[in-house]
Formats: structure tokens, sequence, C-alpha cells
């Protein structure tokens, strides 16, 4: 495929800056050119979505040989709904996923709707439930397609959401309630009933021959609470009686099935080994035997690896310095060995799609000076062209590369973590910034990140600490969470600006902190162990109060989860940066869109307000109409720049 031909539908991107942000910042804060992308059953079609104007997303088609130039068939305003993600239903027919955050009566709900439209742009239809008069309650998420019948007909096998209907003095109306199964025609729209609703059921895995084989049911109490565990149950070969397959329980304990061989007739599922994830087969019989299929010693498997149209297991990701794929599969092992090799840099490589035969197939390759690049590669003719690039403003770009390391904290253990110089630096007595992580369930990987990248570019030194709280080294790593052993993990992130200082590499006098969701509640933390170690502080959406992040919950089902997590006691005041305002030295600069499902925005206007208070210097950015990820490029430019410029005045930068 021609280069030129993709890089004219991405060219918005590099518009003009706006007013206060230069073209580093616009470059960088662009939105990745490829969102979601899939080959078609056949391997001649490409389906993608990608960013066009404003907060806007379109759905394109092309060839995937490059003898057409592509077509935007479909396309999103994200005012409200936006596209999430498409997928073949045939060669002809696509099944995109809608998303849209919405103001109910005062609460902020999210949406998911499933529709169909053909390749061309037409017969765009609906999949979800239709609603009436009589419909009790609200319809939230219209379900997901859980399996791609192998005819490649246009048909899905769908879990659809039901809801039951008031009968108004009649035998009419529906009394099905809960996630059923259904498969569905996506042009007709013609139904057929594979699975009763369920009340309780949760999810639904069908096998490659449309089966559905597994089910889970949450546990919840009579108000509809979540307490955490899943049930999950099987049906041998020929029969539709459920058996008992297994307990999860909140804290990943238990098989959770991800999947169903039928030609083996085992279920892989991860469960705990040693206190970590592990990926095992569980044969689908009386035995339900469980077979190790890959464990690591020091952290949890990642996540596993499926190819084609049925998700067939060829391996598993092992995450420790840096990312590794384990391929089980002996043939896609080797393809993948010649793949890096041939490739410039040796990246890393993900098996992203596959036709029905896997004659074709779609790669993404990176490294953490090359943000990506997505090839379509032939197996018979063993033809590999460069489709896509992910960020092709960068192209050209100077990128810095990145470092693993292991720093000590205070009581002497090793923190992992990656340590990103500007290109062609000494390294020593830098600006730096020390970046912490979301989730806290969640974990730094090396490879390329935006931000980081960002900063680099400007001459800073920037580390990312995977301090103990972090997920994906088990549970003894993960301690009580980053909430209830918030000194722990913040203690780790200020050990990690000390290493930095204690190594040359940092000035101390020009040392800040940038963080995003609980990276924001990280760097407004750390002041509390240490006022004086960050001159200044840049947090994207943060948690600021522990005690209103429990309450922010309260009307959804899951509120007896959210504040078990967070806990009690007298954490929730020590651990709340809105508590501790007064003890906060370093100037404070905030960010936050106005419908943040993950992290209310009041959090931050309580904290702006709060630091305000305490004669603190404090200033807070509001973006109307987008959430936790502030999906817009001119936003996150605008937000990349004034974050620079901040960094600048307050460190005293020239």
């Amino acid at each position: 495929m021609k280069m030129a031909r993709i890089a004219a539908l991405i060219s918005v991107s590099l518009a003009a800056p706006a007013f206060g942000q230069n073209e580093t910042a616009v470059k960088f804060g662009a939105r990745e050119s490829i969102q979601d992308i899939s080959l078609s059953p056949n391997g001649k079609q490409i389906a993608y979505l990608q960013p066009v104007a404003g907060r806007a997303t379109g759905l394109y088609v092309v060839n995937a040989d490059g003898s057409t130039t592509p077509k935007l068939i479909l396309s999103s305003d994200a005012k409200p709904l936006r596209l999430g993600s498409c997928d073949w239903a045939s060669n002809t027919r696509l099944v995109c996923q809608l998303y849209a955050i919405s103001d109910k009566s005062g609460q902020l709900l999210s949406f998911t709707r499933l529709i169909a439209v053909n390749a061309d742009g037409t017969e765009v239809k609906s999949l979800a439930q239709r609603a009436n008069d009589r419909t009790l309650g609200l319809n939230q998420f219209s379900g997901s397609v859980i399996g791609w019948p192998s005819d490649d007909s246009g048909d899905v096998l769908m879990a659809r959401n039901y809801l039951p209907e008031a009968t108004t003095g009649t035998r009419l109306a529906s009394s099905d309630e809960g996630l059923g199964v259904d498969r569905i025609n996506t042009l007709t729209l013609k139904a057929s009933r594979e699975e009763l609703p369920k009340r309780d059921a949760s999810e639904y895995i069908a096998d490659a021959d449309g089966k559905v084989r597994i089910m889970g049911m949450i546990e919840a109490t009579d108000e509809r609470q979540l307490k955490g565990g899943v049930n999950y149950f099987y049906r041998p070969v020929g029969t539709k009686q459920w058996q008992p397959f297994s307990r999860l329980d909140g804290k990943g304990n238990g098989l959770n099935p991800i999947t169903v061989d039928s030609k083996r007739n085992i279920a892989f599922a991860f469960d705990k080994k040693d206190g970590r994830t592990a990926l095992f087969s569980v044969k689908l019989d009386e035995s339900l035997t469980p077979e190790l299929v890959l464990a690591h010693d020091k952290v949890d498997v990642a996540n596993s690896l499926r190819i084609g149209r049925a998700g067939r297991v060829i391996g598993a990701d092992i995450v420790t310095d840096k990312r590794y794929s384990i391929l089980l599969d002996p043939d896609y092992k080797a393809l993948a060995t010649k793949l890096s090799k041939a490739l410039p840099g040796q990246p890393l490589i993900r098996f992203v799609s596959a036709s029905r035969d896997e004659n074709q197939l779609l790669l993404f390759t990176a490294t953490d000076t090359d943000p990506g690049a997505y090839y379509v590669f032939d197996k018979q003719t063993k033809h590999l062209n460069k489709s896509f690039l992910q960020r092709p403003e960068l192209e050209t770009a100077k990128l810095a590369s990145v470092k693993p390391i292991t720093y000590p904290a205070s009581d002497g253990t090793m923190i992992p973590g990656y340590l990103t110089l500007p290109p062609d630096s000494a390294g020593k007595n830098l600006p730096t910034l020390v970046m912490p992580h979301g989730g806290p369930a969640s974990r730094d990987e090396w490879g390329f990140d935006w931000i980081a990248q960002y900063f680099a570019s400007l001459g800073y030194a920037v580390l990312q600490p995977n301090f103990r709280g972090s997920a994906g080294y088990g549970d003894d790593w993960y301690v009580d969470n980053g909430f209830k052993s918030w000194r722990v993990a913040i203690g780790d992130v200020n050990d990690a600006a000390k290493w930095m200082i204690s190594q040359g590499i940092a000035d101390k006098s020009k040392m800040a902190i940038f963080g995003w969701s609980y990276g924001g509640y990280a760097a407004l933390q750390t002041s509390v162990l240490d006022p004086d170690l960050f001159k200044a502080i840049v947090a994207v959406a943060p948690v600021t109060d522990l005690a209103r992040l429990k309450e922010d919950a309260r009307d959804f089902t899951n509120f007896a989860l959210v504040s078990e997590f967070i806990g009690s006691g007298e954490h929730i005041a020590s651990g709340s940066p809105r508590k501790q305002a007064a003890v906060i030295k370093a100037p404070v600069l905030m960010f936050s869109g106005d419908i943040d499902l993950n992290v209310n925005i009041g959090q931050a206007k309580a904290m702006d307000a709060a630091l305000k208070a305490a004669g603190k210097a404090s200033e807070l950015v509001i973006y109307p109409g987008l959430d936790h990820s502030l999906v817009d490029s001119k936003v996150r430019a605008q937000m990349l720049q004034k974050s620079s410029d901040f960094f600048k005045r307050v460190l005293a930068l020239p």
C-alpha cells in the first residue's frame, strides 16, 4: 500500500497550531491515527477507525492491497455518540460499537449500542433491543458480539440485554430480563434465541462452532449490589445442561475462563499460581482438569494472544522489563521471529487480525523510539506491505530511547521503572519529571509514551516508576492497593525522584511531577510525605478525596465494591490530598473533563478550592464535553503546551 495515500487522510492532525500551542505540542498531542482496525474474512479489505475533524472519529474501508483510496463510510461526532470499535460480520458488512456518556436527571451514565453497516456505508441498522413506553428500566448496554459464525453470512452471535415490560393489564408484555444470547442477521435483523435471558448472567463464551459453552453469573445482594464474585458454568459436549466450572472471587482467585477451543474441548482460563496470574487450559468434561500453560516466577501473565475469526489461543504475553510474546503455536512462533528480524530495529510484533483462513495477517510493530506501524502480510506470497503509521506526525522526529531501570526504595526494596532521557543528552543535571501511572491497578511498560516523549523532546529527564501498588507483579507487590497502602506507593514515587537526584541525572531545584488519574492523585499526595521534593505539580483528572470517591459510587451497583477497595480508617483523611492542601508547597496545575465517569470533576474542583483557601497557587482547566481520556487532539496539545509553560515558569527554565 502506498504510504502517501494514507498520509493524505491524516493530514488533519497537522493543522496550524491553535493560540498558545507550538508545533511540538500539536505533533505529540495528536490522537493515534488508528483507533481500531480489522481485516475482512476473505482478507481483501481493511476497516479502521481514524480521528477526523475535532473530536470526531471516522470509519474507513480500503482494499488490503492498496488498490483503492480509503473511503469514509461512517463518522461520529462524540456529541455524545462516538465510534469505539468495528469488525466484519461478512465480507460486505461490519458491526460497530457506539459509546456515549449522557446526563440523566443529573447523573452521568455511560451507554453502548451495536450497529451494523455495509462496507459502502449503506444500510445502517441498530442491533439493540428496542425499548417502548412499557419498558421497565434503562438499557445502558445493548450487548456484545461473542461469536462470528464460520459461514461469514452476516450473522453474529450476540449477548443481548433484555428489560422486562409493564403488563398494563395485558398478556402481551415481555417478562424477559437479563443477559441472553441471540443469533442475529445484521442486515435483515432476523433473530433466533440461542440462550434465554438470565437476570444474573454477566457473560457468555461461545466456541468456534457457535455453541454457547460457558456462562458467568454474578453474585449480588437482593438490592443488586455486586459482591465481587462470579460463578462460572460450562456445558459438556452434546448437552444443554449447565455444570459448575469455577468461582472467581473479587481478588482474581479462581479460574477465569476467556475462550473455548472446541476442537480440543478445552477452555483457556486465568488463575493465580504462587500469587501471580497464570494461564491454564481446562478439560471441559467431568474431570475439569486444569493444566498449566504458562506462568512466570516474577510477574503475571499479562494476556492471552488470540488469532483468527474464532479467537484461537496461540500464546500469551509476559511483561518483565519489556513485553515478550510467548508463542505456543510453532508456526506463528517461527513467523514472528522471521518478521522481527526482517523489520528495522527488530520491533515488538503483535498479530492484530486475520482472514478466515489465516493466510492474510494484519500486524502491528513498535519500539520505544517508533510509535508503531501496521502491516499486511500474505503467508503464501511472503509479501509484507506497510499500510499505516500510528503517529505519522512524528515520522521524522528524533525520539528518545527508554531504558528499564531499578532504584532502591527507602526500605531497600528495588523498584522497577523506565527512564527516558532527552535525545543526545549527557543525562546529567537535567530538569526532571517523575510520571506515576494511573490505576492504581495498572503499570507502565517499555515502549512509546506520547507524554514522556514530549517532555523528553523539550530536554526533560522522565522517570516512570512501577511503585508498589502497581499491577502485573503479583499479589505481594500489589500490597493493599495504592489507596489503602498509599504511604508505601507514594513513598516509592518520592524515592524515584531522590534516586534521580542521587545519580546526578536531576537538578534537585528543577524536579517536577506529572500524573493522570491515580497518577494525578500520586502527584498531589507526594507533598504530604515530602513537601519540598517537587517544585511543580501537574495532575490530570486526579482523585483528591477518598471519602468522596466512595460517595461518587453510591448510586451504582458497585458501591459496596468501591467502598471495600478504598477502605475505612485514618487513611481516608491522611490519604486525601484535599484534606492535606495546607502542607502542599508547590504550585499546582490541574486538567479535567466535565463528563468524566472514572473520576468525577468534583474531585478536581474540590482540590482547587481547598488549595486556594489555604493560600496556595492552583489553577484548574476544565474541558467541556470530554471524559477521562480527553480524546481530542487540540485539547491534548493545549494540555501539553500549558503544562510545559507552567513547568518552565515555576522551575525558572531558560
